[in-house]
């Protein structure tokens, strides 16, 4: 077809059929997969069956990484056993390595036994290569230094026996206990029923005596009802302060050396869930020591923690329960009732040194997911939050969210130790993104007007409890939230909701530059981190607002004096009108409920986040104040830049760092914004990445860069919104959904583009051709809805495949959005996904002050890519990383197949095919024109159908 044609020409005249082309268009170049060049042994791994050859070669790469201590980056495609692979591949190095010190240490015992019978002259030569020589005089004689060398080697020989003989009594206890389970379990499975013996549990009297009685779970102790003393900070005393809790952690660290583990993280719980559920089909399942860590929103067993929305509601209640004062009763009249004289010392009745160590222990001799841990800790009435966390030091993987492992606070809250072990990162393809977003902070102006108004009302009621140190640190608190406030050009006594601005604007400033501007670089951010850390003054305002519910201090109108009856009258009447409107009240929406409980916590947390992002490098992040026509929308935020500075702790203390995904492309940024700012030398880092395991046939990849009519598939912002262009992609799509069966999933650059393109589908009939053939479905914005629209998706495919020929609608369609709820985490394999269409190439918004600042950074601090800006190429990174996650979402199994449509003409050229999946591009093709790619569709799924008995 002529591309000069007319688009005005009839759109029946561009709807082909199967006979109209027999063309065949040519092939884009095969690229290789990229691998590391070291050569690799082969070893023998457990598996649960035969592994595919590209299996063992990511195990074998994998033990080559983890022996060597390199940082990985490894590319497996969803559907080739990725999951297992890690596991059977870290776990066999993790065993091997254990043997090897066992194996050391045997020869150290053996030596130094041999050294206590013979003082032959072979001494010096055997203590020589076991005990690392230490500066001495010169002058001091041979028989001192041999001395020396065997004492220090009948320590270390002496420490060996004393971790062997309780290691072998652990490994005993739990060899008798998993035992001891089994048999219970087998008993529970006859009787099916249980009680708290049933899984072990011997309570004390102790333990007993130090919980409510009757097993209640009363939190609040009668005696402190009135007192507001847990609401003041406690005396700030300096820096060498150390809290009690803090002092616990490091005495149980000294009682619990750490085994050298595997940390594997991901970005979800559900794909947590799923990695541990590999490892119990692993061959590993039974013998591994394996502890799943997750947030109290996933692990609390707490009715009174559990019912609160916020999760840093729920954090701020459990710490508050379990970190109640012990203090005496006041004393009651003898005519009262004593039965709740026993209080709750800790608040919570689940939180018991006793119980957690028999949760430990039990959580030791067999591999749990999330919903299992909960299951147990209610049986155990014990915290499954705190009871994993004291299970870290003996287990040999643990696995853990992305923030419990990349947040460097949350990381030593939990007890986390990287140092020499190794971190595992799956699902990592928006790692840097992810660490950015992770330290970088966005507060509202209304946020800050909150945070002063109730603090300022904190520090007036208790004035004249507090210390002068603690009256100085809010003072400070109060004058950097005021100075903000005074940024956004805002007033601090006046709700942030009344308080109307000018024209909307935003205006970037270095670190600095913002200290300076807002006048509080006098004050020492490093300090104000160690007193909001020390003191918890964040939990200590969220009390105090939960308790007294502050207002936003307004200015009091002037009100006409009213007699003393008057008032009585109106309070009767108010009291009427209450009880009139109960009568009629309406259930309060979901949200508004959440929004009401967020209103009523205290934004400081949130606001000492922000403070803590300004202590960070003034070269690495920036300041960006965003200002709206209200005070409420506008908002400050902090940026970070350079994520490796957060990163360069974790690669620096872990013997081996992996990052792994299904679509790793490209692996530049992980090596230049990661590893090579974090100080990681080239020949440090090992690329490996594996084709499919499905057959070549069994996928068809196309770059389309002409429709129907001949018109060039431009989606480029300037004319993407051309009705000729959305013609011509509806004719795409109408004559694909007549060839392809089942599902179709149509990806959209953004929310707004595709609401464009739908609507102007509707005016021209598009959208009647197309249901004529498969029903819409479209993805809707609100998270909650997304589980309904893909069970209407997948019901409407399954009955269509189901009843053939007999239907004219031959499956769906799906409308979707790139980086929306879909595009990532979401599997349409088999039928649901038979063809993928990404329409254009998702580039972000270049506009943004954020963006470009970043590609200004990388400008500044990195050498150029291949001849380019290296801000450019981050650019480009960003959109081909949505586009791989997206088109990644078909084929998820070795039987699976289906067809892949670029539509942009941009697709053809060759560096954006290269920032492409391999296996992907390995079957890549580029169309010239619609009918031979059309042509291809249709036959690579007249292939796949069913062969008929002759």
């Amino acid at each position: 077809m002529d591309s000069g044609r007319s688009s005005d020409t009839s759109a029946e005249e561009f709807f082909l059929s199967e006979d109209d082309v027999s063309d065949v268009f040519p092939k884009s170049p095969r690229f290789s997969t990229a691998a590391s060049t070291s050569s690799v042994p082969s070893r023998d791994f457990l598996f649960p069956f035969t592994p595919y050859n590209i299996q063992k070669e990511f195990m074998s790469h994998l033990y080559l990484a983890l022996d060597e201590g390199q940082i990985g980056i490894f590319e497996s495609p969803t559907g080739t056993g990725k999951s297992l692979s890690l596991i059977c591949g870290a776990i066999t190095w993790l065993r091997d390595f254990e043997e090897k010190k066992k194996k050391e240490a045997q020869d150290i015992l053996d030596k130094s036994s041999a050294l206590d019978s013979s003082c032959d002259s072979t001494l010096n030569d055997t203590l020589q290569p076991l005990v690392a020589s230490t500066p001495t005089e010169p002058n001091e004689p041979d028989w001192f230094l041999e001395f020396d060398k065997k004492k220090a080697l009948g320590e270390q020989a002496q420490k060996i026996k004393q971790d062997q003989e309780r290691n072998m009594k652990r490994d005993q206890k739990l060899k008798e206990m998993k035992n001891d389970i089994r048999q219970r379990m087998q008993f529970k499975r006859k009787r099916k029923s249980t009680t708290v013996d049933d899984v072990a549990i011997k309570s004390t009297h102790d333990e007993n005596a130090n919980t409510v009685e009757g097993g209640k779970s009363d939190t609040t102790p009668v005696a402190d009802d009135d007192n507001d003393d847990n609401l003041v900070v406690d005396e700030y005393h300096s820096d060498e302060e150390v809290t009690m809790f803090e002092t616990e952690e490091e005495e149980v660290d000294m009682e619990q050396p750490h085994v050298t583990k595997i940390y594997y993280c991901s970005r979800t719980h559900s794909q947590l869930s799923q990695f541990v559920h590999e490892i119990q089909k692993s061959p590993f399942g039974s013998d591994s020591k394996v502890v799943t860590l997750g947030s109290r929103q996933n692990l609390c067993i707490n009715d009174a923690v559990k019912k609160l929305s916020s999760l840093s509601m729920m954090n701020e209640r459990c710490l508050e329960l379990q970190k109640n004062k012990k203090k005496e009763p006041k004393k009651v009249e003898q005519t009262q009732p004593k039965k709740r004289a026993k209080v709750n010392k800790s608040g919570c009745p689940f939180y018991s040194a006793t119980r957690f160590e028999n949760f430990r222990d039990y959580v030791s001799v067999d591999v749990m997911d999330i919903e299992q841990l909960v299951e147990t800790g209610k049986e155990m009435k014990s915290c499954p939050y705190y009871g994993t966390r004291l299970a870290i030091p003996e287990a040999q993987v643990v696995v853990l969210p992305y923030n419990t492992l990349l947040h460097k606070s949350t990381r030593e809250a939990c007890g986390i130790k990287i140092e020499g072990n190794v971190v595992i990162i799956d699902e990592a393809h928006n790692l840097t993104e992810t660490i950015a977003n992770m330290y970088s902070v966005e507060v509202t102006g209304s946020q800050f007007c909150r945070a002063y108004s109730q603090l300022s009302q904190y520090m007036e009621k208790f004035k004249s409890r507090l210390k002068a140190k603690n009256l100085m640190y809010i003072k400070q608190i109060l004058q950097i939230l005021g100075r903000c406030i005074k940024a956004l050009g805002g007033k601090m006594n006046a709700p942030a909701e009344e308080q109307q601005l000018g024209p909307s604007n935003s205006k970037l400033y270095t670190i600095n530059d913002f200290l300076f501007s807002t006048e509080i670089d006098n004050i020492n951010m490093f300090k104000i981190r160690k007193y909001c850390e020390k003191s918890m003054i964040s939990k200590k305002l969220n009390g105090y607002v939960e308790k007294y519910q502050p207002s936003v201090k307004t200015a009091e109108p002037d009100v006409e004096k009213t007699s003393a009856m008057t008032k009585f009258l109106n309070q009767i009447s108010q009291k009427n009108e209450k009880k009139e409107n109960k009568k009629n009240e309406q259930p309060i929406p979901e949200m508004a409920e959440k929004e009401q409980q967020h209103v009523m916590s205290s934004p400081l947390q949130h606001i000492e986040a922000f403070l803590l992002a300004l202590t960070n490098a003034d070269k690495d992040g920036r300041v960006v104040i965003h200002k709206q026509d209200l005070l409420s929308q506008s908002s400050i935020k902090f940026l970070l830049l350079n994520p490796a500075v957060h990163f360069n702790e974790v690669v620096k203390e872990a013997r081996s760092v992996i990052v792994a995904g299904g679509t790793m492309q490209p692996v530049d940024e992980f090596k230049h914004q990661l590893f090579s700012s974090a100080g990681v030398t080239p020949d440090r880092i090992l690329e490996f990445s594996c084709g499919h395991v499905i057959a070549p046939e069994n996928l068809l990849a196309i770059a389309m860069a002409h429709g129907p009519s001949g018109l060039q598939m431009d989606f480029t912002y300037q004319s993407r919104d051309l009705p000729r262009t959305m013609d011509e992609l509806g004719r795409i799509l109408t004559n694909t959904s007549n060839v392809v069966p089942g599902g179709l999933v149509c990806f959209f650059p953004s929310y707004d583009y595709e609401k464009v393109v739908y609507s102007h589908w509707e005016k021209t009939g598009v959208i009647t051709r197309l249901q004529n053939r498969k029903q819409i479905f479209r993805e809707p914005r609100k998270a909650n809805q997304v589980d309904q629209v893909l069970g209407q998706y997948s019901a409407c495919i399954e009955k269509a495949c189901s009843e053939g020929n007999k239907l004219s609608v031959n499956g769906a369609i799906l409308l979707c959005v790139v980086g929306g709820k879909m595009s990532e985490g979401i599997n349409f394999s088999d039928n649901l996904g038979r063809c993928i269409v990404m329409v254009g190439l998702p580039f972000a918004n270049i506009k943004s002050p954020e963006l470009k600042e970043k590609m200004d950074y990388l400008d500044a601090t990195m050498p150029a890519i291949n001849g380019r800006r290296p801000g450019q190429v981050h650019y480009e990174n960003l959109c081909m990383k949505a586009v791989n996650q997206s088109i990644g979402r078909a084929i998820r199994h070795k039987g699976d197949y289906a067809t892949i449509l670029l539509v942009d003409y941009r697709y053809a050229r060759q560096s954006i095919q290269d920032k492409l999946p391999g296996w992907i591009v390995q079957r890549l093709q580029t169309a010239n024109r619609f009918g031979p790619a059309f042509a291809s569709t249709s036959k690579f799924f007249v292939d796949k159908r069913p062969k008929l008995p002759v």
